[in-house]
């Protein structure tokens, strides 16, 4: 009876140690999925009232401005990201090539770093249809007064 009594109690400690072993490599995963951080999204206006650290990666969603792109050497250009209440200066120094429906006056999200005045998009992100545009955006131009539903 003591030798089961062992037994048992070696079979719970072996299944608890396996069980702490599995949460530990669950939580080394999932902060590795984080090491970069949350990539936050900001409108315009949020970045004009409350720059961010150069050094914080993050996402900047708004319109791209009538008027406001600049081509430059190769893949890179400049532009203006707005929504209505501010406007962004953009520089994009990716390496992939401008996106088939980015266009003046339409829905973007560039991701990168804010320094000196200017946000550095090292990504592009532009709608894929006539009527799609990022919740974000539509909840920041919307809050500005400007969004314009495309359906009506």
């Amino acid at each position: 009876m003591a030798g089961m009594k062992s037994l048992k109690k070696r079979r719970r400690i072996q299944v608890i140690a396996a069980t702490t072993v599995a949460l530990l490599i669950a939580v080394v995963l999932i902060g590795y999925g984080f090491r970069d951080g949350i990539n936050l999204y900001r409108s315009p206006t949020q970045v004009a009232d409350t720059a961010p650290d150069p050094d914080e990666y993050f996402q900047l969603g708004g319109l791209v401005k009538e008027g406001s792109v600049v081509n430059r050497d190769g893949v890179e250009f400049d532009f203006v990201i707005t929504d209505g209440a501010a406007e962004i200066p953009v520089s994009y120094v990716g390496r992939d090539p401008r996106p088939d429906l980015f266009g003046e006056g339409q829905g973007t999200i560039a991701k990168g770093y804010y320094r000196d005045g200017r946000f550095e998009a090292r990504d592009l992100l532009a709608k894929h249809d006539e009527t799609y545009m990022p919740k974000e955006v539509v909840d920041t131009l919307k809050a500005t007064g400007v969004y314009q539903d495309p359906n009506s």
